[in-house]
């Protein structure tokens, strides 16, 4: 019997190997857990922004699915750049035709090079077809305010967000509050289904090397579910490799550079 524990990502392309794709099979790997992919579409990008996406045909997105069904025993599933209506449903549709084990969804709308990642006519689907279906997503603030409809401006306002995308299916909610400029804590609010609010707050690094930090927090999550970690378990787990990543950063690419996927090793060994 195989026991490597195994997940798997649908999402988009990174070419300076920061976000996307690549940050996911990176943390996956962190967290000892074998990474499998569906590709859904082919931004072409580096640290210094997206310049244009290709779109990949749906077929071989299905086909796609279809051989990892085939092949291999997902424990838990990630989405993350889905893009368009049509690939919405077909990845709904097939998840729940397929047991995968927990969804994460990483809803991502825009590049931080303001580039859409997720077509605007995309949303509605994304809300009535996906997030029935999530055991846990991820939202930051821009992207809860387009779920709800909603600005978001205080810590009121994400519990009530939180309290909104449940109602819309989602088991458990983390919104996430990197995008509130003020104050010396990042802090993300974490939704259980039981209705449990908790804060995760740590120290705001200054830093512009935050490519793919929203990749590589669901990531880890969705690992730690894949070994059978309670969510919120997996949340803090997820907090503290992202900060950990933030925290011990590298230096490539010229524009916004990606955060270190190796640095939490380093960390979990004191």
């Amino acid at each position: 019997m195989n026991t490597t524990i195994q997940a798997l990502t649908i999402a988009g392309f990174d070419s300076g190997g920061g976000a996307g794709l690549q940050a996911d099979i990176k943390t996956f790997q962190e967290r000892m857990v074998f990474g499998t992919s569906v590709l859904t579409a082919l931004p072409i990008q580096n640290t210094q922004g997206v310049q244009s996406v290709y779109d990949i045909p749906i077929a071989a997105i299905s086909d796609q699915l279809q051989v990892i069904a085939e092949d291999f025993s997902i424990q838990a599933v990630k989405t993350g750049m889905l893009f368009t209506e049509e690939i919405i449903r077909l990845v709904a549709a097939f998840l729940r035709q397929n047991h995968f084990g927990p969804l994460v969804i990483d809803p991502v709308m825009v590049a931080k090079s303001g580039h859409a990642l997720l077509k605007d006519s995309a949303v509605r689907a994304l809300i009535e077809e996906l997030l029935p279906l999530a055991a846990v997503v991820t939202p930051n603030i821009p992207e809860a305010e387009v779920i709800t409809g909603m600005a978001i401006t205080t810590k009121s306002d994400m519990m009530e967000a939180g309290k909104k995308i449940q109602a819309l299916g989602a088991k458990h909610v983390v919104v996430k509050g990197g995008h509130h400029i003020e104050g010396q804590e990042s802090s993300d609010m974490l939704l259980l289904s039981s209705g449990e609010v908790e804060w995760l707050s740590t120290e705001r690094i200054q830093t512009k090397n935050t490519h793919g930090t929203g990749c590589t927090f669901s990531a880890c999550i969705t690992a730690e579910l894949a070994k059978g970690t309670a969510v919120k378990e997996a949340v803090h787990i997820g907090k503290a490799f992202i900060q950990a990543a933030i925290s011990d950063g590298i230096d490539v690419g010229l524009g916004n550079g990606p955060t270190n996927h190796w640095a939490y090793r380093k960390v979990e060994k004191l």
